[in-house]
C-alpha cells in the first residue's frame, strides 16, 4: 500500500518566544508591556509561555506595545528566517573622507544594525551627510579592523588601535576621528533602545 503524500503549509514560528524576546530586548517587564499594549499581564504571560494564541486584535495591541506593526510581529514582511545582503547590494554613503556601508538588511523591526566605516587620514564621522545621533537608549559597539581611531563620546576622548573594541551609549554626542597617517576601518553594531540602567 503506497504512502500518501501530504502537503502541509510551513508553520510560523511560535509567537510566545518572539514576544518575550522583543519585550526583554526593550527592557520591559510584563507589567510595562501590559500598560503599553492594554493587554493584561496574565494574558501576556500565557501568550509568552505558549499556553494561548492571541486573537488578531490582541496580537495587534501587543505589536503596538512593542512599537511594531502586526505584520512585523508576525514576521509576515519577511520572506524567510535568513536574509543575505550581498557585497554589491549594501546601502552606503558618507563624505569628507568618511565612507560607510550598512551590512544588515533593511528589515522591519530589526533592532540592530551592522555597518562598516572607512575613515581617510584626518577624517571623522559626524560630518554633514552622516547618520544622525541615535534614538534614546541606543548602544553602539565598534571594533577597529585596521588603523587607529579615537572615539570622542560626551566630551571624553578614547584612543583605539586595530583589534580594540568599545561599547558606549550612542544617544550621547559622539564621533570617531582618524588622526593617523593611514586609512582606518571599523565595524559598528548599533542596538536600538537596549541600554539597561
Amino acid at each position: 500500500m503506497p504512502l500518501l503524500a501530504t502537503s502541509e503549509a510551513p508553520q510560523a514560528p511560535p509567537l510566545g518566544p518572539r514576544v518575550r524576546a522583543l519585550r526583554e530586548a526593550m527592557d520591559l517587564s510584563l507589567r510595562d508591556l501590559a500598560v503599553r499594549s492594554g493587554v493584561s499581564a496574565p494574558m501576556l504571560s500565557q501568550v509568552e509561555r505558549g499556553e494561548t494564541s492571541p486573537t488578531l486584535a490582541i496580537a495587534g495591541r501587543i505589536a503596538a506595545g512593542l512599537e511594531l506593526r502586526l505584520s512585523q510581529l508576525l514576521r509576515l514582511d519577511e520572506d524567510s528566517a535568513v536574509s543575505i545582503v550581498r557585497a554589491g547590494e549594501r546601502r552606503g554613503g558618507g563624505r569628507a573622507g568618511h565612507r560607510y556601508e550598512v551590512l544588515t538588511p533593511p528589515l522591519p523591526g530589526l533592532r540592530a544594525e551592522l555597518s562598516r566605516h572607512t575613515l581617510a587620514a584626518g577624517a571623522a564621522t559626524g560630518t554633514p551627510g552622516d547618520p544622525p545621533i541615535h534614538e534614546p537608549g541606543s548602544r553602539e559597539t565598534a571594533v577597529v579592523e585596521s588603523g587607529t581611531v579615537a572615539l570622542v563620546c560626551d566630551g571624553e576622548r578614547h584612543e583605539l588601535a586595530a583589534g580594540d573594541c568599545v561599547t558606549f551609549d550612542a544617544d550621547l554626542l559622539h564621533h570617531f576621528e582618524n588622526a593617523g597617517p593611514e586609512p582606518a576601518v571599523l565595524l559598528a553594531v548599533l542596538s536600538a533602545g537596549l541600554r539597561r540602567s
